[in-house]
């Protein structure tokens, strides 16, 4: 099927497809016949030693997915039954979902308005009420937003404050900083995601980082089914199967050393929708004016309708007619369904961030000709809603 000229299956312009090439593929057959085809190996070592010194943190462990690595640091921090984690609730469902395969539960703070990432000034008075209720937060676990990481300048003092442990979901943000520091590194640990779409990927996977020796040894143990260090196969614990493929290990090396490069190119598709949108009324790119300590992971822009004549939503439409991926910003986990009972505290800003918001293709493997397709698409969308 045929449509703009374009076959609406090989050619759709997907938001992130993972940027893989010839050096990938070196790193991974040579992995391959090196007979470490096992779920361990020198990769999985290598990677865990290469994003340690990328992040400046002093320990890491590579694991099957950036989920598995928020619910083993969960657990391994002492989260159970009855505790309650504060949480952004503008992310994607693995955050919360983590918490609730402890046993705990789930707090959903709103956002800032102008990043969409955790509020400071409402997580400050969600631990004060948590407390004055006798029911005090656990550990808070802050969400860096599409690449830019959250306002821990403000966010740690008030952890601090209430003596609060800090557990941050830097699943979106490798290669973002804050304040010179490398996103991942603060509080007491930190998570990746090497999803598929994420800004270096290992096909799936992610890495639990800490600075506390127990607990990334605890993640470490329970990752690999809890095995006792016996001859035979002896448990003491309930475990899981966590851990990384020294195959994926190895990829996500290859990708490592290019994430550098990759990151530029997402910061030049960011550059050049500011510059498109900046002469666009009622449009404009989420996530502030100051990007250059973010990853550019993706690129959003919100929508008023009032003064752009056309919502989000016709966008988005418009933009998969012509065979061009885009999604709105996160639903926030308090309007979901499954999370309808849990606790909050809300200001309307992460329903209007959902309500407003698309996220665009921002992909380092997008092409020239993909991303001119891109901004043809959105002048002709534009140009019929005026």
């Amino acid at each position: 099927m045929k449509k703009q000229g374009f076959t609406l299956t090989a050619d759709r312009i997907l938001m992130s497809k993972p940027d893989v090439g010839e050096l990938e593929e070196q790193y991974v057959i040579a992995a391959i016949r090196s007979g470490w085809i096992a779920p361990l190996g020198p990769d999985v070592d290598a990677f865990e030693a290469e994003v340690r010194k990328r992040t400046g943190v002093q320990h890491a462990v590579a694991l099957a997915s950036g989920t598995a690595a928020l619910h083993l640091g969960l657990l391994s921090m002492g989260i159970g039954k009855g505790d309650i984690v504060v949480t952004s609730t503008m992310t994607f469902a693995a955050t919360a979902n983590a918490i609730v395969y402890t046993g705990a539960t789930p707090y959903f703070v709103d956002s800032d308005p102008i990043t969409g990432n955790m509020d400071s000034g409402l997580l400050e008075q969600a631990l004060t009420s948590l407390e004055q209720a006798g029911t005090p937060a656990s550990a808070v676990l802050p969400v860096d937003l599409l690449g830019k990481t959250a306002n821990y300048s403000e966010i740690l003092p008030v952890c601090e404050e209430h003596d609060v442990p800090v557990f941050c979901d830097a699943a979106e943000s490798l290669g973002a900083n804050h304040q010179g520091s490398p996103a991942g590194s603060f509080g007491l640990a930190g998570i990746f995601s090497f999803n598929g779409n994420k800004i270096m990927t290992t096909s799936g996977g992610g890495m639990f980082v800490t600075n506390d020796a127990t607990v990334a040894n605890q993640v470490r143990y329970l990752s690999t089914q809890a095995r006792q260090p016996v001859v035979h196969y002896e448990h003491t614990d309930i475990g899981f199967n966590y851990r990384m493929s020294n195959l994926l290990a190895a990829l996500g090396r290859a990708q490592l050393t290019r994430l550098d490069e990759m990151i530029a190119q997402r910061r030049r598709w960011r550059t050049a929708y500011r510059e498109f949108f900046s002469t666009v009324p009622g449009i404009e790119v989420f996530g502030g004016p100051g990007d250059s300590e973010d990853n550019c992971w993706l690129t959003s822009i919100v929508v008023d309708p009032a003064l752009a004549s056309l919502g989000a939503a016709d966008i988005q439409g418009g933009l998969s007619a012509a065979g061009i991926e885009s999604r709105p910003l996160w639903k926030p986990m308090h309007l979901q369904k499954v999370f309808r009972d849990a606790p909050s505290l809300v200001n309307g800003t992460s329903e209007r961030l959902f309500d407003h918001g698309l996220t665009l293709p921002s992909g380092s493997a997008m092409t020239e000709l993909q991303f001119e397709r891109v901004i043809m698409a959105i002048s002709t969308i534009l140009k019929r809603g005026r």
